[in-house]
């Protein structure tokens, strides 16, 4: 099951594209063109378009794979774990990020760093922080706000 996978979603006007490697999903991203060797067939997509389609997932069963330094890992652990259908602000996030201070700027722009390199946006679901950066362009940012009425 390695490899790339991608189909064309009209709800966002773009593909949805995995990286598979070792069984653990390394990239999520959102191209107008899929890679040339993308198959369309594999149930995270399955799952992805379900969640499109208004069905609620948090996929948090799903096995990653990050390659981000530790602090951008803590963030984004920590943004694993905000509920479906709600939002934190950057602030609270450093608030429960271990480490991390609410009060510190350097601390608040490594959150808004680790949110806007997130290499896993939807699964990583950093559009649920309402005023930090996502990896995902703008109007799928939006797009997925508006499937969880954020």
């Amino acid at each position: 099951m390695d490899g790339i996978y991608a189909r064309r979603s009209d709800y966002l006007d773009r593909h949805v594209q995995l990286g598979i490697a070792s069984q653990r999903l390394i990239s999520v991203s959102f191209p107008q063109t899929p890679d040339a060797d993308a198959s369309d067939d594999h149930p995270l997509l399955d799952r992805i378009f379900a969640y499109l389609e208004g069905v609620e997932d948090d996929f948090s069963d799903v096995e990653i794979g990050l390659t981000v330094p530790t602090r951008h890992r803590n963030v984004l652990e920590r943004v694993r774990e905000i509920p479906y259908g709600e939002q934190v602000s950057v602030r609270d996030l450093a608030a429960i990020t271990p480490d991390f201070d609410p009060e510190n700027d350097d601390d608040l722009d490594d959150v808004r760093t680790a949110l806007a390199e997130n290499p896993l946006p939807l699964v990583i679901p950093d559009h649920r922080v309402r005023d930090g950066p996502s990896n995902a362009p703008p109007e799928i940012e939006q797009k997925l706000r508006a499937i969880e009425d954020l």
